[in-house]
């Protein structure tokens, strides 16, 4: 079956406020089976929430709609609900009664508009929030000849999830044929989307049942694979038969096979070695550090290093020759080596990293253009140097240069 959530709140269409409720909402539909087809964000008039609702009725068979079911009168959502169905309202007095004992309770004023929240959709089951004053509602309904499964859920997130979780999910368990989704992610660096796409599009093809979607951000590819089945295993064993393959054609760019960060397989790997590392970081400014401290227990395999942004302090904390620095340049093969060399050294690590490079705006030449890092690993057996040139604007750059770093001592691990 397929479901779409329709957000209102015109908020919800500025830059300030953000749809988290469709994601958990997504989430525990996608537990039984149910996929999300269309998400919808409109605003607080009458006329498009109509529409909108209309929209989802035709084309979908659960419609989950959040917002819009408190006492002001830009509070719309029943209204317009009742107005896409055709079916009356009817104030409820016994949640009006519900309403004014709560508020009595907390020795509140209540104000005539609160009765507004008792208007129950014609046939509607009430859904309590004893987490605020709009009950949600849900109708089992038809609409064009066919069953339509109708939500009306509250907005705030601490109200929404609840209800969902203990009011929602039991009535369309009992509702629903039975139907499980498998999933698995898997993620490659440093390869581009188009790229990785053209590799491994005639095997997922071949997978006509599994839906396959690529996405991709700055160095980082990730391969969601899902499958829906009245048996889990069945479904399981197709994405999994899909991963498999993916995995063979794709080889050592797959990092990840159960949606694991880069900085967490690197930190694994380090500690399955019994491996230690240390940064010397330049153009990137402490973000490689920052990515792998974020990892709890990182303290096990990380031991630290130093931003080394100065010629001076590439010197002082890394134990770069200063004369090298001036014979090469800042940014060069060899101050890269000697940062991993001197960092792992002053630190007493297994594995030091070297990352220098040009960030921009400004301070590219034609030898030397903005967007050229150089990246070194250092450890017993020798020190590996790459050079890469990145696009982009300077955060965009040092992004890239963070995923690269981390990337590099992953394949020296593995």
């Amino acid at each position: 079956m397929n479901a779409e959530i329709v957000a209102i709140g015109s908020e919800l269409l500025t830059p300030w406020r953000q749809d988290t409720n469709s994601l958990y909402v997504t989430e525990k539909l996608n537990l039984l089976g149910v996929n999300v087809a269309f998400k919808t964000i409109v605003g607080d008039r009458q006329k498009h929430l109509v529409e909108a609702i209309r929209n989802a009725l035709r084309r979908t068979d659960i419609i989950v709609i959040m917002g819009g079911l408190g006492p002001t009168e830009d509070d719309l959502t029943r209204e317009s609900v009742a107005e896409a169905l055709k079916i009356p309202l009817k104030r409820n007095p016994d949640l009006i009664a519900e309403l004014y004992t709560r508020f009595a309770a907390r020795r509140q004023t209540i104000t005539r508009n609160n009765e507004k929240q008792a208007d129950t959709l014609d046939g509607a089951i009430i859904l309590e929030n004893p987490r605020g004053t709009a009950p949600g509602q849900m109708l089992d309904t038809i609409y064009g000849e066919h069953r339509k499964l109708v939500f009306l859920l509250p907005g705030p997130p601490s109200e929404l999830k609840p209800m969902v979780d203990e009011q929602c999910l039991p009535r369309l368990r009992e509702l629903l044929p039975v139907r499980h989704i498998a999933t698995r992610v898997l993620k490659a660096a440093m390869i581009g989307e188009s790229a990785a796409d053209a590799r491994i599009a005639p095997i997922y093809q071949q997978f006509k049942d599994v839906e396959t979607t690529i996405l991709a951000h700055l160095g980082d590819i990730q391969l969601n694979l899902i499958c829906g089945k009245s048996i889990l295993e069945a479904a399981q064993a197709r994405v999994d038969e899909l991963a498999g393959r993916i995995e063979e054609e794709l080889e050592e760019l797959i990092y990840s096979s159960q949606g694991e960060t880069l900085e967490q397989i690197v930190l694994f790997h380090l500690e399955m070695r019994g491996a230690t590392l240390s940064v010397a970081e330049s153009c990137t400014g402490g973000l490689i550090s920052q990515r792998l401290t974020s990892i709890g227990g990182s303290s096990r395999s990380f031991m630290g290093g130093a931003v080394v942004y100065s010629n001076e302090l590439k010197t002082q904390f890394a134990g770069v020759p200063a004369d090298l620095i001036a014979r090469h340049g800042a940014v060069s093969r060899e101050v890269a080596t000697a940062l991993a060399e001197g960092i792992r050294a002053q630190c007493g690590t297994s594995h030091g990293l070297g990352v220098t490079g040009i960030a921009g705006p400004g301070g590219g030449t034609e030898e030397k253009p903005v967007g050229l890092v150089y990246f070194a690993v250092a450890d017993a057996e020798g020190t590996e140097v790459l050079e890469k040139r990145f696009t982009g604007d300077r955060n965009r750059i040092r992004q890239y240069a963070a995923q690269q770093a981390l990337d590099l001592v992953r394949r020296r691990l593995i």
